[in-house]
């Protein structure tokens, strides 16, 4: 094998080594779909009935504040997904604006492709 064979197969693992790594840092810290909701707060359908958006609040311990998770569930489906994360929030206000659109908190989200995060904005 020769030099630059091993320099390759080095630099390979090296980056597949980075991508795992980046990957688990994401999940960890920074994917909300991981986050799993405490007490429900209230839930919400959609008008046409095919999405429901339940509001839950979260208690962070003794050292950090309360957050309110969003999660939205098509109940043709089945399937859920957390669409709304922020903290210092104790309050979910939750209106439909039409089918596919809900504003939580003043902060107007598509449910079939939009996520708030207050960590990213």
């Amino acid at each position: 094998m020769t030099r630059k064979n091993k320099a390759i197969k080095a630099l390979i693992v090296l980056a597949i080594f980075a991508s795992v790594v980046a990957y688990a840092v994401n999940w960890a810290f920074f994917d909300i779909q991981r986050i799993k909701g405490e007490d429900i707060l209230e839930q919400y359908t959609s008008p046409d009935g095919k999405y429901t958006v339940t509001a839950y609040l979260n208690n962070g311990g003794a050292t950090t504040d309360y957050a309110v998770l969003g999660e939205v569930k098509n109940n043709e489906t089945n399937k859920a997904k957390n669409i709304y994360w922020n903290y210092h929030c104790q309050n979910a206000s939750v209106k439909w604006i039409d089918n596919t659109t809900v504003k939580i908190n003043n902060i107007e989200l598509d449910v079939t492709k939009d996520i708030y995060d207050y960590r990213h904005q």
